[in-house]
């Protein structure tokens, strides 16, 4: 019975021990988060109305300005540039990242797979972890970015991506990421980013005119990258905050579990107790009866 008593006394120590851990993670997730939340809500409607106006003028400029970046071919060679985290412990979010990354290139490039033609850029260590043991192709050139987060490094990505696209080496360039809601919510998305995705022309929609200052050609070459870049960055600082999000949370739920083990160990603990108290007892009368007859 002491065995029992010190086996369980030694898994509450533990389990202690490891509450501790999840709670100072949480606290350090949180702290995180705000930072990475307030990034992505101030960086999302400046990206956004960014690509609408890029979507509007590709749209309009019925191929006459040479925006090669939106010119649409047969996806041959397909970029896959995957967002994942650094890190674990953060529930089953790199999970569902690659999940989506396997999801798009099999159901939507099953060909081009079959060819070995689906190339994956990784952005984070378990993204490439899990593609390079899967033995897919994968570049690593890109895959410590989070180590130094800034729009510089994300730029190089974008670059590098736009440069290749243009010179034909890929198709298509997909980006699969996690859109950060909140804490407690993600959203998986795979956002095409080259070629430029064209406004849908909805029935009777009048086609907008702009006015080029300078002319449209100059103004299309700069901005362009420019706004791809930016995208890119956006859809890096989501997945930042939807790593810290997801980490905050697991975290959570591990303290959470911790407690509910604790409750059932020290009930375990008592009763344990109980039992040597009353067997020793039992052995004390049992002795005194017996010197007793």
């Amino acid at each position: 019975m002491p065995g029992a008593l010190k086996e369980v006394r030694n898994r509450i120590k533990s389990v202690q021990s490891t509450q501790q851990i999840t709670k100072a993670m949480k606290m350090v997730s949180a702290a995180k988060l705000r930072r990475a939340q307030d990034a992505i809500i101030q960086m999302r409607p400046y990206a956004q109305k960014l690509q609408e106006m890029l979507s509007n003028i590709v749209s309009n400029t019925d191929g006459d300005t040479g925006a090669d970046l939106a010119v649409e071919r047969t996806p041959e060679k397909v970029l896959l540039i995957v967002i994942s985290s650094d890190r674990g412990l953060c529930g089953a979010y790199n999970a569902n990242i690659i999940k989506s990354a396997r999801n798009v290139a099999q159901e939507k490039y099953p060909r081009q797979l079959a060819k070995g033609n689906v190339i994956v850029w990784p952005i984070g260590k378990k993204a490439y972890d899990y593609f390079q043991k899967a033995k897919w192709t994968v570049i690593d050139k890109y895959r410590d970015i989070f180590l130094s987060l800034s729009f510089e490094h994300v730029q190089e990505v974008a670059q590098s991506a736009i440069e290749a696209f243009s010179k034909k080496e890929f198709d298509v360039v997909e980006v699969v990421y996690s859109e950060f809601r909140n804490a407690a919510t993600q959203r998986f998305v795979v956002e095409r980013f080259l070629p430029i995705p064209k406004v849908e022309n909805k029935g009777n929609t009048t086609k907008a005119d702009f006015i080029f200052e300078p002319d449209k050609q100059t103004l299309i070459a700069e901005l362009m990258p420019k706004i791809l870049n930016t995208q890119l960055y956006k859809a890096v600082l989501d997945a930042n905050a939807s790593e810290h999000g997801a980490r905050m949370t697991a975290m959570d739920k591990a303290s959470e579990n911790a407690n509910e083990l604790l409750k059932g160990l020290k009930i375990s603990y008592n009763r344990a107790r109980q039992a040597a108290i009353t067997t020793e007892l039992t052995e004390i009368v049992s002795g005194a009866a017996a010197l007793q007859g």
